[in-house]
Order: C-alpha cells, then structure tokens, then sequence
C-alpha cells in the first residue's frame, strides 16, 4: 500500500501538529504517530513554555539566560532568532486554542531554574497537556490533515536506496528523501508513505536509559532513521537528566516540575540539611545539570537512594492551586506535599543533541527537515534552559513550515518506482525474550556506564556491549518480521551508540557530559559541536 502526500510528518507532538496546521493550507499533510495522537513528550510537559511576556523582561536577558546554562557552546545567533521570534509563536498558539492561565487581565508568568526573570506562560502545571489538547483538536478539524494513529515509522526511503546505491554514489542528483516505510501496528502490514517533504518531529530519546520520566514513545526513532539514512548527527552526548522524578515503586517515572524549585522548593538531604548552597550560587535555582549532578553526588555520598524536595513552609492553599495535578497524584502515591519533602532522584529527560539542522530546519539530506527534540540546532548548547524546549518546537515549526512551503511548490511528487517493503522471506518469531533481554540491557548499560557522571573506561564498556547486542540485533531484524518493539530496541541501539561515540570524542567536561578523566572545561579546544555521520 501506498500513501502520497505534499508533507510527512512523523510525530504528533507540538513541532510535528504546529507544522502541519500550517503546512495544511498549501498541501496536503501525512501524520504518521505510533501510538494515539496525543501520546506524546508534550502531552507530559508540566511546567511552561518561556517567552519574554513582560515589560520587566527583555530579549537580551532571555539569550544570556540560555546562553550561561549552555556553557559556552550555544549558537549564539539561534539563540537570539528563537527568543525574538518567541512572542509571536505564543501568539500563534493561542489562536489555534491554548489557554495559558492568567493573574487578572494579564498572562501569570512563573520562574524555573536558570531563568533570570518571571518569563514562564503555564496553564497551571498541565501545560503540555493544554497545548496537546488545543493543536490535536484543530489538526482533527483540518480537512487537508490525515491522521495515521499506531503507524511506526521503519525506515526513511531516499533515492540512493531505491537506486541500490551508496548516498555519494547517486546517478545525476543529489541523495534525498523520499518518505518513509512504517508499521500499521493494528493491521501488522508496512506502508509506504511518498512525499515531497519529510519532517521529522519524533521527539526524544529518553528510553535509552533504565530510568526516564520520558513518555514510553521516546526511543529516538527519528534520530536514528535519519543517521541510517546518511543524515549528520550532532552532541549526542548532551542527555540531560530531569533532578526532580518522584522517587516511589509505584510511579512510573512521575516528573516534578522544575516550577516547583522556581516557587521556592528546597533540596535536602534525608536529615533535613539543605545542600544545593555548596554546589551554585543560584542555590536550587541554579541549572539543571548541576542540580542533577548535585543530586547524585549527595547520594552517593550519603547512600540515600533519594533525596527530598521540600516546599512545605509555603501557605498549602496557594501549593495546592498553583502545582493541582502535582499535588493530586502525589497525594495518590500517598505524598502530600504541602506537609511532607518529596522523595526525588534524577532520570533521563531531554536530548540537546540530535539530527543536525540549519535555521530552516533543514537537514544535509533534502527533502528531509527536522524540529522538536529530535533536532539539534545549537540553541541548548550544552545544557539546555528550562522551557526552551516548548518554545524551541515551536519556532522552528514555522520557520520550517515557511521553507518548505516555498520549496514544495516548485516540486513535483516523485514518482519514481519505490519498492514495497520485502518481508517475504522473513518468519515470525517464537522468541521474543531476546528482545526483552537486549532492550533490558542496552538500557542499563547506558544508566551505570553513560549517565551523569562517566569515564573513559565506562564509555568504553558501554561500546563493547552495545555493538556486541547490535549484531544480535541485526541478525534478528532481517531474518524474522518485524514488530514494533522491534523497530524500537533496533532504534535504541543506534542511538545508545551515537551518545557513546560522541561521549568518547569530547576530551573535557561540560554541561551534561562530565567525565571524570577530564573533569575541566576545555575552553580552547572543547568549544565546538560534536558532529557523527555513518560511513557507507
């Protein structure tokens, strides 16, 4: 089966639905999810989306926010073109719906840590689900927007596959994208989805690591497609860990909102002791790559197996209306906040690396874009500011939007004879431990050896192991048909390897990458992007 459409998307959170309501009235539009369209990174964003809202604010005090929290190695001028273009954005997404709370007649504007002034706009601390909830619902409305739910994007088809050929080795053009092969999971078939434009919008990658407040659809599959692909990759090294996860055997991994510290919250230690003073200045304001490292050296040093975030000498009315959700499900795990230090640990929260773009969104591989968490665009540097991530997505759904738009009207549909998916010598397996077992393993291997803190001889390790489960993998993919956890312990594996590759080039410490056999930052030599493309 085959499916043609003037624009691709794959993936339904804020980057891929923002494009595609914009792309929609000049085209039509494919949205590809895997599972149901609000299931994604954004639906679980609690605290906000930063944008400079008032007049005590200012665009240059944004850039060196995001630029300090970077460390060193922002792209300044990405920066500066984000934080301008935020307002707008904002406004954008109020049209198609969302409501931000407001403090009478104006926006209620919150802090989180890193950020030098009340710049967050929240709709209260469920402000990933509100967006989800406006652009889902005016993407449905959209008769040019068809919706494919519980569909796993494969593979990306470019013409140097078609062709059987290397990438540099294509007849009398330029190597682009095609579309993609992806999974009806329901119907257990593969589609072939043709386009002029493909835009990756996958979010991130936190499931690579044992223990992620990441939605389970973050396996990085669109990093790892667009590697396959011939598609550079950049600072996969820079995963950050979220400090603040609900540490508590019933919750999966349950995220506290960096908007808790911003209202006042307090790190301690079991026996009270507030610490964060002895490691930033900012004190538990201070970034989140240090507040997670603070964290897990207080730990280890202790051997707690958490530590508490404490907000109760504030008034219980005002916790309990500004964090409702945050406080309800807590209070569910049998934790009431207003009384009570929540036990908290690090997990694996955002990428700041990924498939590497220009201001347009566009990748080196025409005819393929990027946006959201799955991009690298040198805003976050090497660490990236709370709420830049929303806002980030956002802005680069219109400027990719606008690009191709003007790039799609001089295109016509290639219709050059795409094969369909071959499966015909493939079997079903009777045996799907080994991809429990290699999933099991991949992630905790990255957790002990690739975490927050690393070394030499741990990144090496690490390698051994997962290029060891990558064959065992490989020969499984091709030998029996495919599935869709599969597809994602395939993709795991493409990814736990770029984050080790690029780990391995870095010869220093910085932001979220801290090996302890360079334990400085190397301003003369480590200020540059760690850039990774697969060699056919």
């Amino acid at each position: 089966m085959r499916i043609e459409s003037d624009f691709l998307v794959i993936g339904s959170g804020i980057a891929g639905l923002s494009f595609a309501l914009q792309a929609a009235n000049h085209g039509s539009v494919a949205v590809v999810t895997k599972r149901d369209i609000s299931e994604s990174a954004t639906k679980y964003a609690q605290g906000g989306i930063a944008s400079v809202f008032s007049t005590e604010d200012s665009f240059d005090a944004h850039v060196e926010d995001t630029l300090v929290a970077g460390a060193g190695i922002c792209h300044e001028d990405v920066v500066r073109m984000v934080v301008e273009e935020g307002p707008q954005t904002i406004r954008n997404l109020i049209e198609w719906g969302v409501k931000f709370t407001t403090s009478g007649e104006k926006y209620d504007l919150t802090r989180e840590g890193g950020h030098s002034a009340r710049r967050i706009l929240h709709a209260e601390d469920i402000t990933g689900r509100e967006i989800e909830r406006a652009l889902v619902e005016a993407v449905l409305q959209h008769p040019n927007i068809q919706v494919y739910e519980h569909h796993i994007a494969i593979d990306l088809i470019t013409s140097a596959k078609v062709e059987r050929r290397k990438p540099e080795r294509c007849q009398d053009e330029t190597n682009h994208c095609l579309g993609a092969y992806a999974l009806d999971i329901n119907k257990d078939r593969v589609i072939t989805f043709s386009s002029k434009i493909t835009l990756l919008a996958s979010g991130g990658a936190g499931k690579v690591y044992l223990y992620t407040c990441n939605p389970d659809v973050a396996s990085g599959d669109g990093v790892a497609m667009a590697y396959r692909a011939g598609a550079t990759v950049a600072n996969m090294e820079f995963m950050q860990f979220h400090p603040t996860t609900l540490f508590h055997p019933a919750a999966k991994s349950f995220l506290i909102s960096e908007a808790v510290r911003g209202e006042g919250a307090i790190l301690r230690r079991r026996d009270g002791t507030a610490f964060m003073e002895k490691y930033h200045k900012l004190r538990d304001l201070a970034p989140r790559d240090i507040v997670a490292r603070a964290i897990d050296n207080e730990m280890k040093t202790s051997g707690d197996d958490c530590v508490f975030l404490d907000i109760t000498h504030e008034p219980a009315d005002v916790v309990r209306n500004r964090f409702p959700n945050i406080y309800q499900t807590c209070l569910e795990f049998g934790l009431d906040m207003t009384k009570e230090g929540l036990p908290v640990v690090p997990a694996a929260h955002y990428l700041c690396g990924g498939v590497a773009v220009n201001g347009n969104a566009e990748t080196d591989l025409p005819g393929l874009y990027a946006i959201g968490e799955v991009a690298f665009t040198g805003l976050h540097g090497a660490n990236r500011l709370a709420s830049n991530s929303l806002l980030e997505a956002a802005v680069y759904a219109g400027r990719a939007f606008r690009h191709s738009c003007e790039a799609v009207k001089s295109m016509q549909q290639d219709r050059r004879d795409i094969p369909a998916w071959d499966s015909s010598t493939a079997t079903n397996s009777d045996e799907m431990v080994v991809v429990s077992q290699n999933w099991d393993e991949i992630r905790r291997t990255m957790w002990n050896y690739v975490g927050i803190v690393r070394s030499d001889k741990r990144l090496a390790r690490a390698m051994n192991r997962i290029k060891m489960i990558q064959g065992e993998i490989e020969e499984y993919y091709w030998n029996f048909n495919i599935t869709s956890d599969l597809i994602e312990l395939r993709n795991i594996s493409t990814v736990a390897e770029l984050i080790v590759s690029c780990a391995q080039m870095r010869k220093e410490s910085r932001g979220l990458h801290y090996n302890i056999d360079y334990p400085e930052r190397d301003d003369v030599n480590g200020k540059k992007d760690s850039f990774i493309k697969k060699e056919f």
